[in-house]
Parts: C-alpha cells; structure tokens; sequence
C-alpha cells in the first residue's frame, strides 16, 4: 500500500520529531512512541532557544501562548508556533515551528509538523499531520470506530490491519481540508490533496487528488491548489 508509506506522505525534515519514524513503514506506527520520545527528547533541547513550562511541557521561547490555553504534558511547542485562545492540548503531543492551534482547538497524542495549520474548532486525536496542511474550520478527526473495533487502513480491496482501537488521520504534506469535514477513522489522504468541505472520509486518498464525494475523487493538475 505505497499510498499510505511514510516516505509517500511526509517531508521529515519539516518535524523536529524525525526520528520518531525510524524504521517505520507506515505513520501510524509512530502514534505509540510519541508520548516517550517527548520524555526523552524534551530535556535535550536547547536551554537557551526552549524553556520548561511545568511538568513534561518544553516550550519555544519564540511560541506565542495565550493564557487561556490549556497545556498538558508531555508536550513540545517548537519554536514560533502559536497557540491561541482557548486551545486545549490534552497531551502527548509535538506542535512544529510556526504551527497555528487556535481557538477551541484540542490536541491528543498528535505529531503536527511545521507551518501546520487547525486553527478554528477543530479536534486532532492521534493522528500526524504534514508540513504546511491545513483544517478548515470545524473539521475533525473521528479517531475510534462506532462498534470500538480495532482500526483497518483500507485502499479498495487492500487493508492494513493497525491493531488501533485510537487511530485518527494521517495528512500528508500541503493536504487542504476543507470546513466541517469529518476524518474517519483509518483515513489516510496523500500530499498535496483538497478535501471538499462537509466531507466524510474513510480510507486511502491518493496524492494530488480532489475529494469531492466518495464516488468522485479526481487528479488534480500539477501545481493546482484550489478546490475547482
């Protein structure tokens, strides 16, 4: 299932958590080793560029944190992300440089790497997101099955079993979601792909694609970035 390889989906030097996927083959392998890199990587970071913000929370010293906002750790801010208003960072989760998480945003077990935007009322819950991607306003991750059953990555008749019973979505890089999309669990959606907005979506979209129902997924031209 090439689609859904972490060397299709992600640039790793735009994450400060590179070495989380480590002889991995698929991103949702990292999911469970997020939490114990924080441990052990936070207290290597540079003292003079991150600053300890309570127990198990590194942040930059270049992030901007408004009071309002909840941290919990083990958590690492890296440097000139923001993280606004009302935002609610439940845990075990790894904010890249010059990420946004804004406003009524909650954050659990999440690597999102740098320029990564979800800033309004979204809910991100173990999954990864690639460089510079981006959620509309109220879109979410739906990260456990209806029946609680262990989660499938499915690509037509392909499927992965993850041993997941906690799996969200794993966004390439440059990945546009659009407003009030619902992110199934198992859904893996390839760089550079648009997801119309109010879309529900399982499974694997390739890369550089338009999502614009379950029935219509179309190339995109190279380059394009706009849903058409």
């Amino acid at each position: 299932m090439e689609n859904a390889k972490i060397s299709r989906l992600y640039d790793l030097n735009e994450t400060i958590a590179k070495d989380v996927f480590a002889g991995l083959t698929y991103p949702w392998e990292a999911l469970e080793k997020i939490s114990d890199f924080i441990r052990t990587f936070g207290p290597t970071l540079d003292k003079t560029r991150y600053e300890q913000r309570g127990e198990e929370i590194w942040v930059a010293k270049t992030a901007r944190i408004a009071e309002t906002a909840f941290l919990n750790g083990p958590l690492i801010v890296d440097e000139d992300a923001e993280i606004r208003h009302c935002a609610f960072v439940r845990g075990s989760a790894i904010v890249g440089r010059g990420a946004v998480v804004g406003n009524s945003t909650e954050l659990k077990n999440v690597i999102l790497f740098n320029a990564v935007q979800v800033p309004h009322y979204n809910y991100v819950g173990d999954s990864i997101l690639g460089y510079k991607s981006h959620m509309g306003a109220g879109a979410i991750t739906s990260n456990v099955k209806a029946d609680k059953t262990l989660v499938e990555v499915k690509e037509g008749t392909n499927k992965i079993k993850t041993g997941r019973k906690k799996f969200g979505a794993m966004l390439g890089d440059c990945v546009e979601v659009g407003c009030n999309c619902v992110l199934n669990p198992g859904t893996v959606i390839g760089r550079d792909s648009n997801i119309y907005p109010l879309s529900m979506v399982r499974g694997v979209i390739p890369e550089n694609s338009i999502y614009k129902s379950r029935q219509e997924i179309v190339k995109k031209n190279i380059g394009e970035r706009e849903n058409e």
